[in-house]
């Protein structure tokens, strides 16, 4: 492999049954590996911390077997995970960082936790790298009036898809000639959750919590419900407390009206004449633009522009149905795809060109 002096970026996305690796040069990629991991490579492991050495000695024999110069690399960043709200940027790894990352403060455990770890770890084996996080999914710079719910017990809390939001944000102020902070956008992430995010001028100050239960219903997770019938069938008997959380994330939305969470494939049953697919992938539409609209509101009227992104956006059909109810309140602008591979090791960049100021997790 030849590769130039330019600068070397490594970045690490873990999931749940897969880790990504990529090694940029600059903004182009030289190195791009998807491992998926079998349910029995995975089975010894109690949690998913325990994981740590399994992953970490896949990506080393990947980036040996690739001949990639360690001593090249500069930064080292990995998707972050379940830490404390923290405002967007980029955050060197320390040992706090590390400390919420084996323990989230969140009280949950997700492989994306293992990002930052592993980022750590291959950054001390090159002498000229650090390790970083950026953007992850807890990233909250709410206005204060946005934490209220209805009930104290129950406050907005902001977990979206920060990375991807925020990258396609900055990515179309540039084509706009201007700066991602002197702008006001509502960008929408589609893909298995769905989030729309109030960007003014820079900071997120209000989006739906998509994980478990706020805004429009995604491809398998059922967004906001009606209340009473909720609380009633979680009291009924009939539902454990487990199984009631698998409707809400994993099997709500698409998946609970067809058993199958590809919007593709409910598109395609629609366009073949399926009336309740038509109906029912209309309707995540509908929602999608009513949370465009409460943004709307959130920016006093005054947005800059609509982005539309993830995977579900490569549907021309799906998006023009929001594109019809929206385009009025700011231009429509389609960022099809999620590249978060690309979204971390240009964090990275921005980080080694100056262009920002790697951040203290405390």
């Amino acid at each position: 492999m030849k590769l130039s002096n330019g600068i070397r970026i490594i970045a690490i996305n873990p999931g749940s049954t897969s880790t990504k690796i990529a090694v940029y040069e600059n903004e182009t990629p030289v190195l791009i590996k998807n491992i998926t991991h079998t349910p029995e490579e995975l089975a010894p492991f109690n949690k998913i911390t325990d994981q740590f050495e399994f992953r970490k000695n896949i990506i080393c024999k990947i980036l040996k077997d690739a001949e990639i110069r360690l001593d090249l690399v500069q930064a080292v960043v990995g998707r972050g995970g379940l830490v404390k709200p923290i405002e967007s940027g980029v955050y060197l790894v320390n040992e706090r960082m590390k400390e919420d990352l084996i323990n989230s403060p969140f009280g949950a455990e997700h492989a994306s936790n293992l990002g930052g770890l592993i980022a750590d770890n291959l950054a001390k084996l090159m002498p000229n790298a650090k390790a970083y996080i950026a953007n992850p999914v807890v990233v909250d710079e709410f206005e204060n009036i946005a934490r209220y719910s209805g009930h104290p017990l129950l406050p907005r809390t902001s977990i979206f898809h920060a990375l991807n939001q925020k990258t396609v944000a900055r990515q179309h102020a540039r084509s706009i000639m201007k700066k991602y902070e002197d702008i006001n956008l509502i960008v929408v992430h589609l893909g298995g959750g769905i989030t729309v995010g109030a960007h003014k001028k820079g900071r997120v100050v209000d989006v739906n919590q998509g994980l478990d239960g706020d805004g429009p219903f995604s491809p398998e997770r059922t967004g906001s419900l009606p209340v009473g019938p909720l609380i009633k069938l979680c009291f009924g008997g009939k539902y454990t407390e487990s199984e009631i959380l698998k409707m809400n994330k994993g099997a709500g939305g698409l998946m609970a009206y067809f058993g199958t969470n590809s919007a593709y494939e409910i598109e395609q049953r629609a366009q073949k004449g399926d009336i309740e697919a038509k109906n029912v992938f209309a309707a995540m539409a509908y929602q999608v633009s009513k949370e465009i609209g409460a943004m709307y509101a959130v920016l006093s009227g005054d947005a800059d522009g609509i982005l539309i992104t993830g995977g579900v956006a490569h549907s021309k059909w799906f998006v023009n149905e929001i594109s019809q109810r929206v385009h009025k309140m700011a231009p429509v602008h389609i960022y099809p795809g999620e590249d978060e591979m690309r979204a971390l090791a240009f964090n990275g960049l921005r980080v080694i060109r100056g262009e920002t100021i790697a951040k203290e997790y405390v």
